[in-house]
This record gives C-alpha cells, structure tokens and sequence, in this order.
C-alpha cells in the first residue's frame, strides 16, 4: 500500500498559508486543489490565527463566552510543525476564577483541513462557576454564497437493512437539522458523525470524535452560509480545583465543485492519511479472517480448544488460507454460570477451563503454525449483575434499577487501570493479535444517572476520556496490536474510534441476508474507507455482497459437498481486489432495500490506475441487463475491462466509460464483477 506523490514539507507562517499546497498532494484517490488549501487557509486566518471570530462556545457563569468581559488572558502558541502540518494551542484564561479554556488545533499541510479539541481545566483553589452548553463547534461555514444549501448525512447502525443508509436534507431557509445518536454510542441507530455540507460550488465534510452522545445542529439565517453548533448533548457541570475534562474533537475539510462526492472522497483519503491504525509506516490491511460461525458453536460458548484446531486444521486441509483465525463470545466465564450463556458470563474475565483447561495459548499457537493470527473478542464495558466483576468491586459498576446489566466505569482510574492489566494479561498469555471489544448496551440513562445536578455530563466525559486511555495503553503495551471497535455492529464510528482501532463487523443485521450487506458498503463507504462483515455461505452473490476492506467467513467445513473449489475462488478473488477498497468510491446506481432493482458500486485508485465495479441484479429483479456509467477515469486514456467470472476482456475509453456501458447477468440474484485497469499507450 504505497503511497504515491509527496506531502508537502515546506507549511505556512502567518501571511503566507498555503503557499506550499498549491501544488496539490496526490494520494490513492482525488487530488487536493490550490482553490480548497484556500478556503482552509481563510478559515483557519478569520478563526485561529486572529481568533476575532470564535469557533467555539460555552456559557460560563450564566454569560455566553463571545459577551465575556475583555479581561481574559489570551495566547496563542505554534507548538509544533511537522510533514503533517502546524499545532497551534489557543488559551484563554480567566483571571478571577482561574478557568483555563485551551483549543489545541491541527493545520494540515496535505489536506484542506483542520481539526481541534477543547479543554477546560480549573486552575483555581476552588469550584469554578457552572460551565454548560459547551459548543466544541459554534461557526458559520461556506459563507461565499446564496443558494441552496444540502446537507448529505447518514443513518447509523441499527441491525436494519437500511443500515448507514445515505440520507439528504435541504438547509432551508431559518430551518435547523439536528443530529445525535441513540442511547451513548456515537453511531448508534439514528445518525453517523460524519456528514458533507453542500453549497452550490463548494462544501465541507464534518466529522465529531466523541464516543458518546454528541449533538450537532446545522443551521439557516438570513446571511450567507450555514452555522454548525456540534459538541455533546449536554453539559451543565463546575470543575472541582484541579480538574480537567476534554471535548469532542471537530474536522473541518473544505471542498469545492458542483460534485460533492469530491469531499467524501478527500475525506476517505484523509482517514487513510491521519485516522487510520498504522503498521509498518502505511495502514493496516484489513484481516481476511475465519472461524466457525455462530451457528455451528452457538455463539462461542461450544467453542473448545479440540473443535477449533481442529476447524482451523480443515481450512488449511482443503485449501482456504486466511489470515487471522476469530474466536467470538462464549470463551470466557464459567459453564455453571447462567448455563454457560456468553452475554451472563460479561463480568468473570477468565478463561473457560471446562473447554479450555489450558487457557487459550494452545490454540493460539497451533493456528500460528498454520499461518493464522489470533482474534479474540472482549466486552469490558459491561457487567452482568452477580458475576465476579460485580461481586467483588461493585463500587466500579454504574446500575440502573431492575437491569440486570450495569456499566464497568471507565471514568474511575483505580477500575480503568485494573481492566487494562487484566485484559493485556489475557492479550499476553493467550497470544491475542487483534483485540475485539464489543459493548451491547446504551449507556447514556446509566452515566446521566450517576451525575448530579451541578455536575451534568461528568460521567460521560471520565468514561470517554477512560476509554481512550484503555485503548492507548493497550496499544503502547502491545505492539503490533490491533484493535477492532464493535458495539452491537457498528454503533460506535466516530473520529475517535477509527484513529485507534478498525471495524471487522460494522452491523449486526440478518447475518445471511445479502443485500443489506451490499446497503451497507454503499452507504458507510461514503464515509470510512476501513469496515468489514461475514460471509457466511461459500456464495459467489452473497461473497461479493460481502467484499469490503476486511472480510470473516463462518463456513460450515463439514456439511455434506462443501464446495472447497468456490471457497478457495472467493479467498483468492478478495485477495485480489482488496486494495480497491482504500480507493475513491463512486455509487452508480441509486441507493434502494429493495430486492427488485439492481445497485453497483466503483473503487477506483487513482495511484494504480485501476480500480473494480461490482454489479449485483437483486433476487426479484426482472431485467437482465443495466446501463453502468464509471467515474474518476480519464477520458483521453483507455482502459482494459475484464469480466472476472467469463474472463471476457474488453477495451474502452474513458469517455465511453463514463457515458455507459451496458452489463448483462442472467440469473438473478446475480453478481458481476469487473476490474479494469488503464493501458499504457
């Protein structure tokens, strides 16, 4: 996954922002333009250089920061400057109560972009007055122009077909659109915290790093341009002498055109760049992994250590090399223990010796022999009520009454650094590769009851803030550790989680049904350019329904005429095509759940010169054939065009490409997958 093109070393000083960037940097997709450093250069100049205009809000002592007295200190300082662009810290200070407000900002040299996070700290001998209405965001954006305004949004994860389905608003006119998640995960049902703001000729994509209940209102005036307020749902809470808390963190990535699938694609190259978990200098690559699904071993609770080697041993047997070797719930706990349930077993962090007696490392390393990693799943967040966690250190469990779950408190020190030893002992002593951690639950009623009236959003902040902590500590203790964010699916995206971890099953929806496999890719891929999601049938369409940018099978190796010949087919093609998917992405069909139409799809990497379309005619879908009109080419070049499944070959131009061609599939359901790559004369 080499990088192709420069970052730009040289950055700005004051007057001369930008000037370097106009070049343009070319990464795997779109190429940043000298007009969009522009437009970054005039934000971060009107709102950080000379900080006239704020970007930010609170209300502090019943008076709204913008009319405080002048007598605040304020400075402003450049902290550091790299490949990657400018840190700048802006503080202001309040000289009677000692109330520290500090924005730490990051300028990208590589991007039109910016990002920020406020903190608060109480410098004081006392509590400070009351602080609420915290706005991490609170500024007018795309102000050049009248017009319509759109905002391009997305539904959150909810184990529905229409999971991450692309949504579209008009701003109007002194009208708002409000956003927030369900419940305390930041993606959870209701909304995605990444989203593009649309004008006529140029738009902003938006992202919320907050793995809690964030808000985000945009809205219309009679000025030019549209005001984005974002930061959490609630904050009404003084600081105690010595306390300091943090604020969701805000990207700003300014884009311009009439497309605005320019901005998302910039913004899945910007993930790529500076939010994505490294390894070896470049981004990881998403696992092929396998196991034995939930079906054949109930969940994980049958799971033993003689049924998976020896399931990992069948694979190797019949030709299916994967990558990672996943063990799901159920390996933890006691057997006695609720009927040895997975979900009553969260709370007794051991391994199960009925199935295990010698803990995991056995598996572990008969699997790394076969040239398989180890994947193990984790739910530290949540407690099952009577299980040891909550015997033993009940003072750590946030309860709600007649729930029989509680929430391990993250927010406590004393609790976050007893998980994190536990869970890097069982990473250590069972020879885990990529730790998954789960969370089935909502928080938000648990952490708002746990607050008092003058303390209101203090829960959430320490549990966030405990749970970057836990993620960051595992990390620095185990390198080469990878971690994959789950909750319920994938209810918990935001900016925060995908700078630290990737996201191997992104919905919890019907595990054998294809097309919300493929609504799902359609709409998440808008936005992130790393998530993954089962294959559970050795299926050419339900396979390819699957392919993203990782990828678990949960086959039945023993079922009678399992088809090892198309097993070992669809291993090798997603082998092949995987690296696309870090590509531009490029819908060619109109988002729809319905089982009556077709819907297409393009990763198109720019470096290469190459890229693939998957077609897919759904199972009630009359017509066999369908126009398909591909993006992001060049319409001078040419291209050669094989149909993967007859091996046809074709030769186009760009601009034939980009007109249409018609493709053909005559059963339905039906898929179609073409990789193209551009001639060289």
């Amino acid at each position: 996954m080499q990088k192709i093109g420069f970052r730009l070393a040289l950055f700005f000083i004051c007057s001369a922002f930008f000037a370097a960037a106009a070049f343009g940097v070319q990464y795997k997709g779109v190429t940043q333009s000298k007009g969009e450093f522009k437009c970054a250069e005039h934000w971060v100049k009107e709102h950080l250089i000379s900080y006239a205009t704020p970007f930010f809000s609170f209300v502090y002592n019943g008076r709204k920061f913008a009319s405080l007295p002048p007598d605040w200190n304020v400075a402003l300082t450049k902290e550091k400057m790299d490949e990657a662009g400018s840190r700048y810290v802006l503080t202001f200070t309040e000289p009677k109560t000692k109330l520290i407000v500090r924005c730490k900002a990051t300028v990208y040299a590589d991007f039109p972009a910016v990002e920020w996070l406020l903190e608060f700290e109480n410098a004081g001998k006392g509590d400070t007055p009351i602080i609420e209405n915290i706005q991490a965001a609170d500024v007018r954006l795309l102000t050049g122009e009248q017009g319509q305004y759109i905002l391009h949004h997305a539904r959150g994860s909810n184990h529905g077909v229409d999971d991450f389905a692309p949504l579209k608003d008009e701003i109007a006119q002194n009208g708002e659109i409000v956003l927030a998640p369900k419940g305390g995960r930041s993606s959870d049902e209701t909304a995605l915290p990444f989203f593009n703001i649309q004008a006529e000729k140029q738009g902003a994509m938006v992202a919320v790093g907050w793995t809690g209940q964030w808000l985000a209102v945009i809205q219309r005036d009679d000025k030019a341009g549209v005001i984005l307020h974002a930061g959490m749902e609630r904050t009404h809470l003084k600081l105690h002498a010595g306390e300091k808390i943090r604020m969701p963190r805000i990207l700003l990535l300014f884009w311009q055109g009439k497309d605005r699938l320019r901005g998302h694609n910039l913004l899945r190259q910007f993930i790529l760049a500076h939010n994505t978990p490294q390894q070896n200098g470049a981004p990881v690559i998403g696992p092929l992994a396998c196991n034995g699904g939930a079906f054949m071993f109930n969940e994980f609770t049958m799971a033993t250590e003689h049924n998976m080697i020896a399931l990992a041993e069948r694979y190797q047997q019949f030709g299916i090399q994967a990558e990672y070797w996943w063990i799901d719930a159920g390996w933890y706990g006691s057997m006695d223990w609720h009927n040895g349930g997975w979900s009553p077993n969260v709370g007794n962090w051991y391994v199960r010796k009925e199935h295990f007696p010698h803990g995991l490392k056995p598996v572990a390393d008969a699997v790394n022999k076969m040239g398989l990693k180890l994947i193990l799943w984790f739910e530290p967040e949540r407690v099952f009520a009577g299980t040891w966690v909550d015997r033993e250190h009940p003072e750590w469990v946030l309860k709600k009454k007649n729930a029989q779950y509680g929430i391990f408190n993250l927010g406590i020190p004393e609790a976050r650094e007893w998980m994190t030893d536990v869970v890097s002992r069982l990473i250590e002593e069972n020879g885990v590769a990529l730790y998954r951690q789960d969370f089935n639950i909502r928080p938000l009623d648990y952490w708002r009851a746990a607050d008092t009236p003058d303390r209101q959003g203090m829960t959430e902040i320490r549990h966030i803030e405990g749970l970057y902590a836990f993620w960051d500590e595992l990390l620095q203790r185990h390198p080469g550790l990878i971690i994959d964010n789950c909750a319920s699916g994938g209810r918990r995206l935001d900016l925060e989680t995908i700078s630290r971890s990737i996201t191997l099953w992104r919905s919890d929806y019907n595990y054998t049904e294809p097309t919300g496999r493929q609504n799902h890719t359609y709409g998440l891929s808008l936005y992130l350019p790393y998530h993954g999601t089962g294959c559970t049938v050795p299926d050419m369409y339900v396979a390819r329904s699957t392919y993203a940018s990782s990828m678990v099978t949960g086959w039945n190796l023993y079922a009678d005429h399992f088809p090892k010949d198309l097993a070992r087919y669809i291993y090798d093609e997603y082998k092949k095509i995987r690296p696309y998917f870090q590509g531009d992405f490029y819908p060619l069909t109109e988002y729809t759940t319905s089982h009556k139409k077709w819907l297409a799809y393009q990763f198109h990497r720019r470096d290469l010169k190459s890229g693939i379309v998957l077609v897919f005619r759904r199972p009630q879908c009359d017509s066999f054939s369908k126009r398909i009109q591909f993006r992001g080419l060049s319409d001078n070049a040419m291209y050669r065009l094989v149909y993967e499944d007859s091996g046809a070959v074709s030769e186009k131009s760009g601009r034939e490409l980009r007109e249409g061609i018609e493709v053909t599939i005559l059963q339905k359901p039906g898929s179609l997958l073409i990789t193209y790559r551009q001639m060289n004369h």
